[in-house]
């Protein structure tokens, strides 16, 4: 079975979706994108079995209206988003398989929490920072954009998501990222991360992406990497961490980075301070980038 990367490049498609003439996919520029094949055996039978008991969990927590969490965050944009993008992982699509309903359910959710000006935003509750709402949720929306095939629905998702893009664009601030609000003020690492993993999505799945969004990103991202290849906050000089350095990376894989030197530094910090055993705080969006 083709990668998605292999598949990109077999049908012409670039970075973000930007269209590449076949005599310029040469065996050089094959060998500087990754196939997949770093991933082969990595889902063992115990893998499996965890993703399976994790999905049952999932499936016994979702509320009626369609939401995932509990009564402190009912309505989170960024749970239901999040849980549903684990049921379609593991191959549930919105109203197919055997959690295809509660994927259609959260879908609903998240489409109808848009303000109308493309704001993903919950109707039940104030959270902390939602933009990270809008990232996973403009994430979760253009991932399932190829899967619904109820008309009416796919019409309306795809409005969605056009809105939610653009809503994205923006307001990205002048040095390149993303924060808590879509306002232009400030950035941060954590906030960016979800957003360029969302216009990554919606690139893939046809939507317009401005290369300057993305340029401007990128270079973000980088200036926020410290001499050590971690990633620190904010430009504001600060300490590198984990968690933040594996969605450094991961922010400059989605805006098409894969080689560099701010590639391999970040990932020679993620091996060299890799949390152990006595690692006292968990954090799973560590885990999760």
């Amino acid at each position: 079975m083709d990668t998605r990367r292999a598949f990109l490049l077999k049908t012409g498609v670039g970075v973000l979706g930007l269209p590449l003439a076949a005599h310029e996919l040469c065996a050089g520029d094959r060998e500087k994108l990754p196939d997949g094949s770093a991933s082969k055996d990595m889902i063992t039978p115990e893998a499996q079995r965890a993703i399976d008991k994790g999905l049952s969990y999932l499936a016994s927590r979702q509320n009626g209206d369609g939401t995932f969490g509990n009564s402190a965050n009912h309505g989170n944009v960024a749970i239901t988003s999040l849980a549903g993008l684990a049921f379609m992982a593991g191959g549930h699509q919105p109203g197919r398989g055997v959690y295809g309903q509660m994927v259609a359910r959260a879908l609903q959710y998240v489409i109808s929490c848009d303000d109308g000006k493309g704001y993903l935003i919950s109707r039940q509750g104030s959270f902390h920072g939602p933009m990270y709402g809008h990232g996973f949720g403009t994430l979760f929306l253009a991932e399932a954009h190829g899967m619904v095939h109820d008309r009416e629905l796919h019409q309306q998702l795809r409005d969605t998501v056009k809105r939610a893009v653009k809503l994205i664009v923006d307001s990205q601030n002048p040095e390149g990222g993303w924060r808590y609000h879509p306002e232009s003020r400030d950035a941060d690492v954590s906030v960016t991360i979800c957003q360029i993993m969302a216009l990554r999505a919606a690139r893939n799945a046809g939507f317009a992406v401005p290369k300057a969004t993305v340029d401007r990103c990128t270079e973000y991202v980088k200036k926020c990497q410290n001499s050590d290849g971690g990633f620190q906050y904010q430009l504001q000089p600060g300490p590198s961490q984990f968690a933040r350095s594996a969605a450094g990376v991961v922010a400059l894989h989605c805006a098409g980075v894969y080689k560099g030197q701010a590639v391999e530094n970040g990932l020679e910090y993620l091996k060299r301070f890799k949390p152990g055993q006595a690692y006292q705080r968990p954090e799973m969006h560590m885990h999760y980038y």
